[in-house]
């Protein structure tokens, strides 16, 4: 099997990553021709002091999403005569890094790209952004007095906003307050969908749903609108599916349903210029093209022509003008553009190639019983064998327990143990097939590949809800990965761990990697673009990595843009109250204890102090 169908990045890479002649994964960041090794990059960082793990991100690879966003959505219209256009508004809690937004504004600029703000602190991190006065500024999320009152004084600033009242009590703070402004307010409503999605966030759909009008809470809206005569006010109606929708046949069942609300509403409002499904829209993360959590059944040409034909099919039938289409489709934009780079560090394994050269301690029934269970091993035994190797396990650990056999036998006759399973599978590898005893020896063998990060800091989906991120090595490509492996982080949580990836045969319990050696070995996690960073926690106070931006040159050479410095570990402990400052006078108070003791000596306290600040101002990250 060649390395690329190994590691399957010809389908999640979606022409972004591939891997060239020396072994080496390389990025061409708009799919263009010329590409740049990620390899050397990584070694141009290092040699730079930027050290793993750091993230990088592509902003050509943002801008391509965006393009083909556009292009999708475009193609669709001239094909089903759709009689108005497309736009997409960037919903920044995906990625709400100010770089990141940066990069996405300027990209969808002659496009009116928007941006979604769901809370009152996204709202004023954005308000004062350069801007296209007609791209659109949507204000989702539960808002109170102040959030209404900023979201309406945009208009003054230039911003096309547009408010969207997904509770009722909303209309009448929005009512209330524009009367006090003496302005007023456009706005959307967001309708609760009796359609459920597909996937790890279906429950986002449905009657049950966090967010969102009832029907009656839709007309009751809309009478109070009639009511205080502003029923020019109502621009936008919104639905949302939930995140990572798997399946088209739930974004089609959903659209009849939003395309039927939205048909009725602008009989009677013409006004209503715009429809915004939502987002939604899958990253296929593993590669299977399929309907589980981590992939998606359908693509995204196959997404944009299903919504264009419903809501315009729909609008024929009921006479009505074709709205402006919206999506706010976040993942599908940012997951590809970071990269996440780490080292290994150490490895352990489970995996006893070596002979038993000693002898052996005693001559323990035991012992016996897994030297010859070892000796007669064959293809034609090997089932009965491993089971032979089991019962043998639980007897090593009851005569150990009761005192029968020393902690020198229980080591020996485990270390048989292991190596009776290694060579057992062998045997059933030559069998070809899968089995109970395979699965369970692919994953109590597995080694453990320990790397220089953290997982609840930047990636905590695969740790909360077990989202599949593509894994491989940068480099070594050419060679043959010979070990079966999970990664851990340096966390000291047990949790802290990859143990599921994406393989050739779909999800799978490790990860083919090449024999550890004292060089730098490196391996990128693909697809890490969207919520990672906003998500991750600070667990053992390991902070954000280091951040690069890149671009690629036309002659396939790497210009970093910026660096964004990761937190050092005076910037974490002030996360949670730590005083730097303090903790020195504290220290400094206890070094003054030591040296009246006698425990230290003046030149130790003066190291002592100078490490200490120096730590301070350090990477929160091991420094290999």
């Amino acid at each position: 099997m060649s390395t690329k169908a190994s590691y399957k990045i010809n389908r999640w890479g979606k022409g972004y990553f591939s891997i060239n002649s020396n072994g080496h994964v390389t990025v061409s960041p708009e799919n263009q021709s010329n590409s740049g090794d990620l390899y050397k990059l990584t070694r141009s960082l290092v040699e730079r002091g930027i050290e793993p793990p750091f993230l990088i991100r592509f902003n050509g690879i943002l801008r391509d999403r965006i393009r083909c966003l556009y292009d999708a959505f475009e193609k669709a219209i001239l094909q089903f005569n759709y009689r108005n256009s497309y736009r997409m508004t960037f919903p920044i809690k995906v990625n709400p890094q100010f770089h990141v937004v940066e990069i996405v504004q300027q990209a969808g600029q002659k496009n009116l790209i928007g941006l979604e703000v769901g809370s009152k602190p996204e709202l004023i991190a954005v308000m004062a952004l350069e801007h296209n006065p007609d791209s659109l500024l949507l204000c989702n999320g539960y808002k109170d007095r102040e959030y209404i009152s900023l979201a309406l004084m945009t208009h003054k600033l230039g911003r096309h906003t547009i408010i969207i009242i997904e509770q009722l009590y909303e209309l009448d703070l929005v009512l209330s307050i524009a009367k006090e402004l003496n302005t007023e307010a456009q706005i959307g409503l967001r309708m609760k969908l009796s359609t459920s999605g597909s996937g790890r966030w279906k429950s986002s759909g449905g009657d049950l749903s966090k967010f969102g009008l009832f029907p009656n809470e839709i007309m009751a809206t809309v009478e109070l609108l009639n009511k205080n005569d502003k029923k020019n006010w109502l621009k936008l109606l919104h639905f949302h599916l939930g995140s990572q929708i798997t399946s088209i046949n739930a974004i089609k069942n959903a659209l009849k349903e939003g395309a039927r609300m939205y048909t009725e509403l602008a009989k009677d409002h013409p006004s209503l210029d715009f429809f915004d499904v939502g987002g939604g829209l899958a990253i296929d993360y593993d590669g299977t093209m399929s309907a589980t959590n981590s992939s998606m059944d359908y693509s995204l040409e196959e997404y944009a022509r299903d919504v264009v034909s419903a809501i315009g099919e729909a609008c024929l039938l009921a006479d009505v003008h074709d709205p402006i289409i919206i999506t706010e489709s976040g993942r599908a934009v940012a997951s590809h553009h970071s990269v996440l780079i780490v080292e290994v560090i150490d490895v352990t394994s489970n995996a006893y190639q070596l002979e038993l050269l000693e002898q052996p301690p005693s001559e323990h029934d035991l012992i016996t019983d897994l030297l010859q269970l070892k000796k007669n091993l064959n293809e034609e035994n090997c089932r009965e064998t491993f089971h032979d190797a089991m019962e043998a396990k639980e007897r090593i650990l009851n005569e150990f327990i009761y005192g029968h056999l020393t902690l020198k036998e229980r080591a020996y006759a485990e270390k048989i143990y292991r190596i009776l399973l290694c060579d057992i599978r062998k045997q059933l590898n030559m069998l070809n097939e899968v089995s109970e005893e395979t699965t369970f020896l692919d994953k109590y063998l597995r080694d453990t590949y320990f790397c220089n990060f953290s997982v609840f800091q930047s990636l905590p989906d695969s740790w909360a809800i077990q989202q599949i991120f593509p894994v491989m090595p940068i480099h070594r490509l050419n060679e043959l990965a010979t070990h079966q492996a999970i990664l851990a982080d340096i966390s000291c949580d047990s949790d802290g761990k990859i143990d599921t990836f994406a393989g050739a045969k779909g999800q799978e319990s490790f990860l083919m990697l090449h024999q550890y050696t004292t060089d730098p070995y490196y391996l990128g996690i693909f697809l890490v673009g969207a919520y990672q960073e906003i998500l991750g926690g600070l667990h053992n106070l390991f902070g954000d990595t280091n951040v690069v931006h890149v671009e690629l040159d036309e002659n396939g050479e790497w210009k970093i843009l910026k660096l964004v410095e990761g937190d050092t570990i005076e910037e974490v402990l002030g996360y949670v109250q730590y005083r730097p400052d303090r903790l020195m006078e504290r220290l400094e108070e206890l070094i003054e204890r030591s040296l009246k003791s006698g425990l230290l000596s003046p030149a130790e306290s003066g190291q002592l102090k100078r490490k200490y600040k120096q730590a301070l101002e350090s990477y929160t990250y091991l420094v290999v």
